[in-house]
């Protein structure tokens, strides 16, 4: 089979080389290549994802000049033949060029990432430890951090160019505020490169790579060392902290001087923080430099906009705040970065002397009586306000929420009257509609990872009365309509004390309010057994909805092997199946991966997670084993048509054969008897494969029998499956270059397991080619193994 694909790259000299050329595309630009190189030879290059096999210049006058392979070539994979697929070779050639000019020393070589040899080049500089990787494939993110790893073992800088624009490049012009490029020109039979700067307008400035300089602190253009000098360094990335925070400023403590957090339009002061939910940390805070620095001896809320910085290695994170307000003295108390100072004692002064009455008599010596007497009140602390000013509801709903996480942290219920006493005296005045609607403010947005805080206000020994009010604002799926309230606020009141204790553990999962169903068993008919029972639990038996946590545990752990194993045979036989069979086997898979994953630990989306909750390993156990007993009964069901069809064929073929023995027996037949078209059939194939060719469906030699190819590859083959010998039918090719159209028939006829699906046929049939070019290849080279199995036998023992 000839590859008919218009090749304009190769190299020159042998397979091996990476001397890459681009053959003219114009008739008179090809003569003069001609006349200037007439002893070169080209190559399909393994350097270029080629064959290996040698190529030869095509010219035409009406359309594009190109390499072509020889007609004897084999069957030739290669993927990229446009001008760009050399531009690795054209790269690397281009750097060595330009090592030689700069007299700089260093290793160039191309690299294989895994989608072929001209992924990338790596420039290697040992005298300046330095790297330069030519990123020509695609890359994610997380790709090329791998990569930076891997490349920085031995090396203290490396410079990336990219070939095109992406994701990764926009995240380097973030960084940096510039980004490498190179790009490929074409020019007669080579393709020039070029070094380009992307700026952070997108604009790139190109310069030949003839032109660039090689120094310690990588490749420059002049449009690069102008950004160089002009940009600021690396910017932290910013990250947004929902819910706000409180700080207030150490100022004892000094900032680092050479902290990455540091600007000349900000301050960078050291404090302590403490976010909504989160314990006390001491961080660096970073404030407008239009504005002075708070004093030190007060509590700051940042209510929104405050962002968490952070950059990459060891420089830790800082906090960025633009709006800020300071807290009174209430506020500041139960944040627990603020005490009020005590009050000054007050001084010593004597009492007046009071004299008796003149008719008393005189005492002997006057008697001084000394009480401490306060001359004034103690003044209010400074900055301090006397009464707490209105707060504002934004400020009061943080301020519950507050209060409710410190009394999940000491694992105590409390009741409204103790919030109104601690948070607010107006709290006291509120209505039981007002209260919900504050309480559902305090919970939004209802989260799984995040306890319900209400739930740990009591009403004497009981939840509050309209609660199930505020859990269906929440989005508690049943609140307001199960009678199970007081088991879910018990076990959401244990997540409170999880999350919040101190060291935090590990929450429970969230009790599910949906309803009881019966539960139902249904037992499997047997055959000759008696009909299915169907037993319903009464209501007295049902069992409680506990809370289970995720994870393995000792108990399920055969029942969830056997599942996971189960899980696995299936999924090895979609391949084999139809297609209404294999949509309904992955929606079990689906489920059943589901629960495995809920069982493991995964985080699932609410919907997942509710409709697997409630189900146990055996449940799912018994859903796959049915679906892969369908699966089998019909696989079983297609391999005895299969065998069916077979024997049909082998009783018509034994009585052609007897036919053709008696009219050679007949007297009046006295030449000997034809070649048997079988073997005739073995020698073409045989003679096909040696060549590592293919042939045509119309080509086949079967001689004069009258019957169809069909048969004769079928008998051709029927053995290849017992003894594991290669399907010569699959060396014969439809008008399309493909199988042809009964190849699953050899398969069925050679008693191998027959697919399904179009794309497991080319695999089965393309890995056949190769396993019949390797056993006939002179010498013989090992054989590839084998795609398909052989077809299960029937249960019965039965083929039809």
């Amino acid at each position: 089979m000839l590859d008919h694909r218009l090749v304009q790259t190769a190299v020159i000299g042998h397979k091996n080389s990476d001397h890459p050329v681009i053959l003219p595309m114009d008739a008179w630009e090809l003569d003069r290549w001609r006349t200037a190189h007439p002893a070169y030879s080209y190559w399909c290059g393994l350097q270029l994802g080629g064959c290996g096999g040698e190529l030869s210049d095509r010219r035409y006058t009406t359309k594009v000049c190109h390499f072509a392979h020889h007609p004897t070539a084999p069957v030739c994979h290669r993927k990229n033949n446009g001008e760009s697929s050399a531009d690795h070779l054209f790269i690397k050639r281009g750097v060595q060029r330009l090592l030689g000019k700069r007299k700089v020393k260093g290793r160039v070589e191309t690299c294989d990432l895994g989608t072929g040899p001209g992924d990338a080049v790596d420039v290697h500089l040992p005298d300046s430890r330095r790297r330069l990787r030519f990123q020509l494939g695609a890359v994610d993110y997380r790709a090329w951090r791998r990569a930076h790893d891997e490349l920085a073992v031995d090396a203290d800088g490396i410079d990336w160019i990219f070939s095109s624009e992406g994701p990764v490049t926009q995240q380097f012009v973030g960084r940096h505020g510039y980004c490498l490029r190179v790009r490929c020109e074409t020019v007669g039979g080579e393709r020039r490169v070029h070094i380009g700067a992307e700026a952070r307008d997108r604009t790139v400035s190109w310069t030949p790579l003839e032109e660039c300089a090689l120094t310690p602190s990588g490749i420059i253009t002049p449009d690069i060392e102008r950004i160089r000098l002009t940009r600021p360094g690396p910017r932290p990335i910013a990250f947004p902290l929902q819910g706000g925070l409180v700080f207030a400023l150490a100022p004892e403590v000094d900032v680092p001087a050479d902290s990455p957090f540091a600007g000349e339009d900000r301050h960078l002061l050291v404090a302590d923080v403490k976010p909504v939910d989160s314990p006390i940390v001491r961080a660096l805070v970073s404030l407008p430099a239009d504005t002075e620095v708070p004093p030190a001896e007060h509590v700051y809320r940042v209510a929104d906009g405050a962002r968490l910085l952070i950059t990459e290695g060891t420089a830790g994170w800082a906090v960025e705040a633009n709006r800020y307000v300071r807290l009174n003295a209430h506020e500041a108390q139960r944040t627990g970065l603020w005490v009020p100072p005590a009050a000054p004692e007050p001084p010593l002064v004597p009492e007046p002397v009071r004299r008796a009455a003149q008719a008393s008599p005189p005492p002997t010596t006057p008697v001084v009586t000394e009480t401490r007497t306060a001359v004034t009140e103690p003044s209010p602390v400074s900055g301090t306000p006397t009464a707490s000013a209105p707060m504002t509801r934004a400020e009061l709903v943080t301020a519950l929420r507050d209060a409710l996480s410190h009394h999940a942290r000491l694992h105590t219920t409390t009741t409204w009257e103790t919030l109104a006493r601690t948070v607010n005296p107006e709290l006291a005045r509120y209505s039981h509609i007002d209260r919900r609607y504050l309480l559902v403010e305090v919970d939004s947005p209802l989260r799984d990872h995040a306890p319900v805080l209400s739930a740990l206000i009591r009403e004497g020994d009981a939840p509050l009365p309209y609660l199930s009010n505020v859990l269906s604002q929440l989005g508690v799926a049943y609140a307001g309509t199960s009678s199970r309230i007081k088991r879910w606020v018990a076990v959401e009141t244990e997540r409170a004390f999880a999350a919040y204790g101190t060291p935090p553990r590990t929450m429970p999962p969230r009790f599910s309010l949906k309803p009881e169903q019966p539960l139902v068993r249904q037992f499997v008919r047997k055959s000759g057994g008696v009909p299915p029972e169907v037993k319903v639990r009464r209501p007295a038996d049902r069992q409680v909805n506990v809370v289970r946590p995720t994870g393995r545990t000792v108990a399920d752990t055969s029942m969830v092997k056997r599942l996971r194993s189960l899980v696995q045979e299936l999924t090895g036989l979609l391949g084999f199946v139809d297609k209404p069979t294999r949509k309904r086997a992955r929606k079990v898979l689906s489920e059943a991966r589901t629960w495995l994953a809920h069982h493991d630990g995964a985080l699932l989306p609410a919907v997942q997670r509710a409709k697997v909750a409630d189900r146990s390993s055996g449940y799912y156990v018994r859903l796959v084993e049915d679906e892969l007993k369908a699966v089998n009964d019909g696989l079983k069901a297609a391999n005895r048509r299969t065998d069916k069809e077979a024997k049909r064929l082998a009783r018509m073929e034994a009585a052609q054969n007897k036919a053709r023995l008696a009219r050679s027996r007949e007297p009046s037949r006295r030449s000997t008897p034809a070649e048997d078209p079988v073997d005739r059939l073995r020698g073409q194939l045989t003679g096909v494969a040696a060549q590592g060719g293919t042939v045509a469906l119309g080509d086949l030699d079967t001689g004069e029998s009258g019957l169809g190819p069909r048969h004769w590859l079928m008998t051709l083959d029927r053995r290849a499956g017992a003894d594991g010998t290669p399907l010569l039918s699959a060396l014969v090719v439809d008008a399309h270059g493909g199988p042809v159209v009964f190849f699953r028939d050899v398969l069925g006829a050679a008693g191998l397991a027959v697919p399904r699906t179009e794309e497991a046929l080319l695999a089965i049939w393309r890995r056949e080619q190769e396993r019949a070019h390797a056993a006939h290849a002179r010498p013989p080279r090992p054989l590839p193994p084998r795609l398909v199995p052989r077809a299960p036998v029937p249960e019965d023992g039965t083929g039809g």
